[in-house]
């Protein structure tokens, strides 16, 4: 609770389609290590560098015969459906965040999640401006487990690479979005990576709706705007109850900061409402461009 009203940073445990191939899991583990010009390790200890170690790996883990066996349940679709032979997992924390101790918290979490179960390796990057730890797990363990990742997996990833990120000396947190009173975007990966581009059609078509309701009179009821008011008030009535209990025995300067983090809570908005804001802002800073332009 201390994490959350001091606005810790938050852990950022990604899962990506994987690949369900050999020539997919090889192209992946060559992206990871940019084709040689970055270090690689393996859950056996290794450190490889070079051209084709992705091959290496992959002769090593036997993906070839994971594959002859593996084949997906039937999902309505003609045909069997191929099953992941590997899960491409990011671990990342803000721009600040010390590389070589990320570094260690994700061996560390790996080694907790995956040692002796599922081969795994990893590579970090720095080239951006929050770093990050390409993660690789295969699907199949050595026991002929098969790793499903749901929304429960993610979660208790999630509070198991903060817990790795505490011990190396990171402040780190993992909340859920509702409880910290942010609304999560309605957009796929793939929707949001295209608007900030700028070439996503799905939201240009979407916001020309938004604006023709807004010229008709607003925005048109959202169902889903019942369940974030609701959703709100239970996370609200938990912080209040978790700030009775932290006063009643003594500790009133964290349940003071309890109460002042719900007040500062912004108001949970549906995903057609942050378009709104968005095209209002943008209406605002290209107003604002013509008068200054005109000014000159």
């Amino acid at each position: 609770m201390a994490l959350t009203v001091a606005r810790a940073p938050e852990v950022i445990v990604k899962v990506s389609r994987g690949a369900t191939s050999t020539a997919g899991a090889v192209a992946h583990l060559r992206y990871i290590h940019r084709n040689g010009e970055l270090e690689i390790e393996t859950d056996e200890g290794e450190r490889l560098k070079g051209r084709d170690v992705e091959k290496h790996i992959v002769a090593n883990w036997d993906l070839d015969s994971t594959r002859a066996h593996g084949q997906g349940p039937y999902r309505g679709k003609a045909g069997p459906k191929p099953a992941k032979l590997v899960h491409k997992v990011i671990l990342s924390m803000p721009k600040g965040t010390p590389p070589d101790k990320l570094l260690l918290a994700s061996r560390d979490f790996a080694r907790e999640e995956f040692a002796l179960k599922h081969r795994y390796a990893l590579v970090l990057h720095t080239d951006q401006d929050h770093p990050h730890v390409h993660l690789v797990v295969k699907a199949v363990s050595e026991e002929g487990t098969r790793l499903n990742i749901r929304k429960a997996t993610l979660r208790g990833w999630r509070r198991s690479f903060a817990q790795r990120l505490r011990e190396h000396g990171i402040t780190a947190n993992a909340t859920e979005r509702a409880v910290r009173g942010q609304t999560r975007s309605g957009f796929k990966d793939g929707i949001h990576r295209a608007s900030l581009r700028g070439d996503s059609r799905y939201l240009r078509e979407r916001a020309t709706r938004i604006a023709q309701d807004l010229r008709n009179g607003g925005l048109k009821p959202s169902p889903g705007k019942t369940k974030l008011l609701a959703t709100r008030r239970d996370v609200i009535e938990g912080w209040n109850a978790a700030a009775d209990a932290l006063l009643a025995a003594g500790q009133v300067a964290l349940a003071e900061k309890i109460w002042g983090f719900i007040g500062a809570m912004h108001r949970p908005l549906t995903t057609d409402e942050q378009l709104v804001g968005k095209l209002e802002e943008r209406t605002r800073t290209r107003e604002r461009d013509l008068e200054e332009e005109r000014t000159r």
